[in-house]
């Protein structure tokens, strides 16, 4: 009767150490393979952030043409105005020169 306590404590250890081998390569494959799912996500996202700075960078682009095409238009515009108009242009220079030197007088 005491071979049969020896032999279940035997049987025991033995199917426990089963169970260790059999649960460190689950875990073993789990970290295999978040690894994995990891490097196509950080992929992925790379790619969709790649995509927002181009479409970023476009968009900024053509704010800044259609920026320049403005500044090209008011200032032909003025230019036109300068030149139809010569002495109301001066006139205004020389309002906006006082203007700028009583306000800088005041500090």
């Amino acid at each position: 009767m005491s071979n049969a306590p020896k032999s279940n404590v035997a049987e025991l250890n033995m199917d426990m150490a089963n169970q260790m081998k059999v649960l460190r390569d689950d875990i073993a494959e789990l970290r295999s393979t978040v690894a994995e799912y990891s490097k196509v996500q950080a992929g992925s996202m790379k790619s969709t952030a790649m995509e927002k700075v181009s479409d970023i960078a476009d968009s900024g682009a053509s704010a800044a043409r259609a920026v320049k095409v403005q500044a090209e238009k008011t200032y032909s515009d003025a230019e036109t105005a300068v030149r139809q108009n010569p002495l109301a242009a001066v006139g205004i220079a020389v309002g906006i020169s006082v203007l700028i030197g009583m306000l800088s007088a005041r500090r």
